[in-house]
């Protein structure tokens, strides 16, 4: 008997709804946003890579938390109201997620940190009011302590009223959960097997008004994270797990505007962790937004991406009407794109494309190019005494042909003692990449020029580059030592900003274009075009990979773009030596059609 592609989609779905989706969010057919994709892909890496680091998938305790979902909670209101709460099959790899990745070792749950941003109206509150009542009544914690969380109370309140709703609406749990107070009710509660008392209630940071202190939470529910101020809220509850075998925090928020606000680190934590930039195995992350260039305001096709229930909890034609007012009322504009759309308003798009760069990926041994014969370029970007000195080299791969190819490779020198606050900082494991091999860190809590300048020694003797651009900064320093050790190399002055060196003159170019210049606005062109046509093969390092996924530009008055370091999502030191290498060896490219002067369209640029 032949069985239809639905029937055997269904059965797919019914063995592990997790894996199910995640393969159908990889292979395409849900259509999904680019974190959310990586978030799939995540889960499936894992089932191949997880137990070499002692994780185990439990399809049967994943399963059991959906199938409790739909046997014991109701939801409420409006055509809702009273229908069993069957998760949407993306809630359903979320909480499936967090419930059945385990460490082998002790059988505990993987995840403790738990990240979700979606359009408004997506049924985040329901599902982390559910999560809310499963871990209170149902996960074995003896006196489990659940919370909802929030900067002030009234907005705590507003989760933890679904879930007194859900109970309200449940005939087996109403049973079983007592509710203290009446409009509003304050706490709900539930006596274990094993006598002790179990709660589930809405708090607020108040420490300084001498209100709630040390929780000892065993669940922590934060919603609308956007609106938190601070991160008193979340740091204090989290205090509190060290008494706990294996507490989760969750939060969840529709997208915000403030860059330097906590919502924005964890969603560029989130982001990074799914991506598999940062490695943080008890993080789990659903960030839904938009591909660079959908457009929302013209192309409804792309609105299932920031809502993931769309049709389910919101209708398409709701959501079109919210779409009519941005466009005939320009004042609400940023707050649909935001609410609705996972648009972070006022906030800056990361310049590289995370799936262009990841094709670039390609590992080799300098050693290698050197053997080949390939000419060599450098770019030098040195530090301040406690950020990253980085140097690339690039070697051009049969430059002669109609677009060049390149390998580029790396290296990154810091101060060692500093190492750990900086990591806190900026949220990075710059301590284990050190361990790897990835970053040298270099004793003291300066990073020594005469340290600095033997290594780079060592690299220029055994690789021999043509050309080393470097920046202004520090390179008369650098130079001190070197010429201390009789050592010579063969450093140029990059420009950095949009100021331009002339390199030379074309005189068969028309008058007024003759002059050929080396500025990192080229170089930075260079360096885009040859990421996007997959020209470039980069060797593996995940502090590169970081900082490429923290560009972002600034432009000049005449549309010329630069790094924008300070605007920059994290460091981005190794973008800009990659950059720099970039346009140092371009500029001396052999090629027979003088391509090292540019096209018409760079020619139309320098003059601008």
């Amino acid at each position: 008997m032949t069985i239809s592609a639905e029937a055997a989609d269904q059965a797919r779905y019914e063995a592990d709804p997790v894996t199910a989706w995640a393969q159908d969010v990889v292979a395409g057919k849900i259509v999904a946003g680019p974190h959310v994709r990586d978030a799939a892909a995540r889960h499936l890496r894992d089932l191949e890579e997880g137990p070499a680091r002692g994780l185990v998938w439990d399809l049967a305790a994943a399963k059991k938390v959906i199938g409790w979902f739909a046997r014991n909670l109701r939801l409420n209101g409006g055509q809702f109201e009273g229908i069993p709460f069957v998760l949407h099959p993306s809630q359903a790899f979320r909480v499936g997620s967090l419930f059945g990745w385990k460490w082998k070792a002790t059988g505990l749950r993987r995840f403790r940190r738990f990240y979700d941003e979606e359009g408004k109206g997506n049924g985040k509150s329901p599902m982390l009011g559910g999560i809310g009542l499963y871990l209170m009544v149902a996960d074995g914690e003896a006196r489990a302590e659940i919370y909802s969380a929030a900067a002030k109370k009234d907005q705590a309140r507003i989760l933890f009223q679904d879930a007194v709703a859900m109970v309200d609406q449940s005939p087996r749990l109403s049973r079983k959960i007592g509710q203290q107070g009446q409009n509003p009710v304050w706490q709900l509660t539930y006596k274990g097997k094993d006598g002790g008392t179990r709660f589930f209630k809405p708090i607020a940071n108040e420490a300084k008004s001498g209100g709630q202190s040390g929780p000892r939470p065993h669940g922590a529910l934060c919603d609308e994270v956007h609106e938190h101020p601070s991160r008193d809220t979340i740091d204090m509850l989290e205090r509190g797990f060290k008494f706990r075998m294996q507490p989760l925090l969750c939060m969840a928020t529709n997208s915000g505007s403030d860059r330097k606000s906590i919502c924005w680190e964890e969603h560029q934590h989130a982001v990074r962790v799914a991506a598999g930039i940062i490695e943080d195995d008890t993080s789990f992350a659903f960030v839904c937004s938009l591909d660079e260039g959908d457009d929302w305001e013209n192309d409804p096709s792309c609105w299932v991406k920031a809502n993931p229930l769309l049709d389910v909890t919101i209708s398409t034609e709701w959501l079109a009407a919210q779409v009519d007012q941005a466009r005939k009322m320009p004042g609400k504009r940023n707050g649909i794109a935001r609410l609705h759309f996972c648009e972070w308003t006022q906030a800056q798009t990361a310049a590289i494309k995370r799936e262009s760069w990841l094709a670039c990926r390609h590992d080799f041994d300098p050693r290698d190019m050197v053997e080949a014969g390939y000419p060599c370029f450098g770019g030098l970007d040195l530090s301040q005494t406690r950020d990253f000195s980085a140097l690339t080299l690039l070697w051009l791969i049969d430059p002669t042909r109609d677009a060049e190819r390149f390998a580029a490779r790396t290296w990154f020198w810091t101060p060692k003692d500093t190492l750990l606050d900086r990591a806190a900082t900026d949220q990075a494991p710059y301590d284990q990449w050190a361990r790897e091999g990835h970053i040298e860190a270099v004793p003291g809590d300066r990073l020594k020029y005469a340290w600095l300048a033997d290594a780079i020694a060592r690299i220029n003797a055994e690789f021999s580059p043509q050309v080393i651009g470097c920046d202004q900064y520090g390179l008369e320093r650098l130079q001190e030592h070197l010429t201390d050790n009789g050592i010579v190399i063969p450093a140029e002055i990059h420009p950095q900003g949009f100021q331009k060196r002339i390199l030379e003159k074309d005189p068969q170019a028309p008058e007024g274009q003759q002059e050929i210049y080396l500025w990192m606005p080229d170089s930075i062109n260079k360096l885009e075009a040859a990421i996007y046509e997959e020209r470039i093969g980069i060797s593996f390092n995940p502090l590169l990979d970081s900082m490429a996924a923290s560009v972002v530009y600034a432009e000049n008055r005449t549309g010329h773009r630069m790094f924008d370091k300070p605007n920059a999502f994290g460091r981005i030191d190794g973008m800009v030596s990659l950059a720099m290498a970039t346009g140092v060896a371009l500029m001396r490219s052999p090629r027979e059609d003088n391509q090292k002067r540019q096209d018409s369209y760079f020619r139309s640029m320098v003059t601008a």
